[in-house]
């Protein structure tokens, strides 16, 4: 004699495998996840190389992701140290990505990079670091400030230290001079 329980589980059966593959389904149908991995607030970090300080990072927010690039969304200011451990360079950009396929940093919005030695600082909009060629470039306008002269043009390639640089569309240069004071009223 068969039992009419034997009869209702196979149907049953069937459609809970129907269901659960139409679940599977939809699961490997949604788009992978490609934001951060790990976010951290309030970064205050010393970098140091046969241990000394060689850098000074501080940003709002850092970003990892899973492919090992990185990410500074509210800012990122860099100070260099030299051998002596004097500030030799600061860098801030309103926003950074750092790409490790590549080892390339893309710097955006207000980016600013002075000699310390020297008082040359140089604005821009978009610069380009790459650590392995020890180097900044941009195909963007900049300005370049020196004690006494003011230089503009689009695009630069410049040294990471920022101790020798070349405007490659030079579009201006001129002299910086004290202005004049008044004589006071006798």
């Amino acid at each position: 004699m068969i039992s009419c329980d034997r009869f209702l589980f196979i149907p049953i059966a069937l459609v809970v495998f129907m269901l659960s593959c139409k679940d599977r389904k939809d699961l490997v149908d949604q788009p992978l996840y490609d934001g951060p991995i790990s976010s951290k607030d309030s970064i205050n970090t010393l970098i140091s190389d046969s241990a000394k300080v060689v850098m000074h990072m501080q940003a709002p927010r850092e970003n990892s992701f899973e492919n090992g690039d990185a990410e500074w969304p509210h800012g990122l200011n860099l100070e260099s140290f030299g051998d002596e451990g004097e500030s030799t360079t600061s860098f801030q950009a309103n926003y950074v990505y750092y790409n490790k396929a590549d080892n390339l940093y893309r710097s955006e919005g207000n980016v600013i990079v002075r000699n310390l030695a020297t008082g040359d600082e140089l604005n821009t909009e978009e610069l380009f670091w790459n650590p392995s060629e020890e180097e900044f470039y941009t195909d963007k306008f900049v300005t370049i400030k020196s004690e006494d002269e003011v230089h503009s043009g689009e695009g630069l390639k410049a040294n990471q230290d920022f101790t020798s640089y070349r405007i490659l569309k030079p579009t201006g240069s001129f002299v910086l001079e004290e202005s004049a004071q008044p004589n006071p009223v006798q």
